[in-house]
């Protein structure tokens, strides 16, 4: 904080755990309201200083940044690696380069960004929001901490950054990536630490202008309550529970792999993971057989090697809760065609998942409604499209959508999804492009202009 490496005013020690060992693979210490407390001090004695800067001169610190950070995707990769359980091949190919990305897709969006213009006699302008508390999850880490960090940079903002306490190395590693860069002291401060002793604190502060938020809905709730006592900005990505609306007649073999793909990927710890296989009756035998074939398939191992298979999920607590959604599925009445409980043969440690298919499921099964966060696909069948669209929709959340089929029929159902993306045989963002939630997955969007734009105040100017 403050451009200087300092340590935590009473913060606990708390070990990281390695998911494929279930061992400690590095140390942090817990901050505390007190750190938080000389973060925001840093922050705002920065902010007047670099709100000022010219937009030439962000352009230049994002270019910086971008070329320091390639000659880090090693570090960050293997950092992701090890703490979360990415697959090494999946985290140098998918996870690392995500937080570059971001910062290309800002410095574009900088340098087309119209900062004021005339209406009606006023000028309306946008100006940097002040100071950012940033909270960030586990699962894609350096993906959702750049998404935040390189438009408040674009914009002109101080930020305090917590990520998540079971991944906070790749943090490290962006906060010296940035001091390199010349980013100036005190603009980005890094706060480790958990929800309770850091997450708390920054929502609450009066210091901080705006919070942004990505992480499971019922926290996002508890952060936008206590947000709400000194009437800041909350911007929040949220929970998802996406279904995949498989159109009649689709061409399953061409298409379908695609979009199962990213139930498997990051051992399904992705919150726009397309869980949901919604399809027409007439073809459900034959999604069965490829889901099933295609999950069986799919090979789980060390995440410390190379290659396609996929790794563990982070921690205890999510394995439990992997394992309680499918023995509730099956309890429910749902049939299992691949996977299971338990880890996969031959593993006796680590927080691996089988991955796993379940049909026969029904919109009231719990399952259906609870995002499941691992490698598990259902199967729910329906018999007219109409009924296909309201069993997509039946969910409080909104993050996204997957279509499945002819393309031209898909654009035309696409309208009819309440989600804030919608992906046909496809499954993900693309640069550039908003990406954000309807319903119980949150408000705000990030990425590109529309990223930028969620950073920044509006003001009007009239008279003279």
């Amino acid at each position: 904080m403050g451009g200087r490496w300092v340590p935590s005013e009473g913060g606990l020690r708390h070990d990281v755990i390695n998911p494929a060992t279930e061992e400690a693979c590095a140390v942090m210490a817990l901050g505390t309201p007190v750190d938080v407390e000389a973060a925001v001090a840093a922050a705002r004695a920065a902010f007047p200083g670099f709100a000022r800067t010219t937009v030439a001169e962000r352009l230049s610190l994002l270019d910086r940044i971008g070329e320091i950070y390639k000659a880090r995707v090693g570090d960050m990769a293997a950092a992701i690696s090890e703490e979360m359980g990415a697959p090494i091949s999946f985290a140098t190919a998918a996870q690392a380069p995500a937080g570059l990305g971001h910062f290309k897709s800002a410095a574009r969006a900088l340098k087309d960004f119209v900062w004021d213009e005339e209406v009606r006699g006023a000028r309306v302008v946008h100006e940097p929001v002040g100071v950012v508390g940033m909270i960030t999850p586990w699962n894609w880490p350096i993906n959702q901490i750049a998404s935040k960090v390189a438009p408040c940079i674009a914009a002109g903002n101080t930020m305090i950054l917590k990520p998540s306490e079971e991944c906070p190395t790749n943090a490290i590693i962006l906060a010296e990536i940035l001091e390199a860069a010349g980013l100036p002291a005190g603009v980005f401060n890094l706060v480790l630490g958990d929800g309770v002793g850091v997450g708390a604190a920054i929502a609450a502060h009066p210091g901080i202008d705006m919070v942004s938020f990505t992480g499971s809905t019922r926290a996002g709730i508890a952060v936008a309550q206590t947000a709400a006592q000194t009437v800041k900005r909350v911007h929040q990505e949220l929970g998802g529970k996406g279904p995949n609306l498989v159109l009649p007649g689709a061409d399953i073999e061409a298409h379908l792999g695609n979009v199962l793909a990213g139930v498997l990927g990051n051992s399904g710890q992705t919150c726009i993971a397309p869980t949901r296989l919604i399809v027409q009756s007439d073809q459900k035998v034959d999604v069965e057989d490829f889901a099933s074939r295609m999950f069986a398939n799919t090979a789980v191992g060390n995440p410390g090697d190379s290659g396609g298979h996929i790794g563990p999920v982070v921690n205890k607590a999510q394995f439990d809760k992997i394992q309680d959604l499918i023995q509730s599925a099956i309890d429910e009445g749902a049939s299992l065609l691949a996977g299971g409980l338990g880890r996969p043969d031959g593993m006796n440690c680590g927080y691996y998942v089988r991955p796993t298919v379940l049909s026969g499921v029904t919109r009231t099964m719990r399952i259906f409604h609870e995002e499941t966060f691992g490698p598990v696909a259902t199967i729910t069948a329906y018999d007219t499209l109409d009924e296909g669209i309201a069993a997509a929709n039946d969910s409080d959340y909104g993050l996204s959508a997957a279509i499945t089929g002819d393309p031209e029929l898909a654009r035309r159902v696409a309208g009819q999804l309440r989600a804030g993306l919608v992906a046909i045989n496809a499954w993900g963002p693309v640069p550039d492009a908003p990406f954000g939630g309807y319903k119980r997955s949150g408000n705000g969007r990030e990425g590109g202009a529309y990223g930028l734009r969620d950073f920044l105040e509006m003001k009007a100017i009239v008279g003279g």
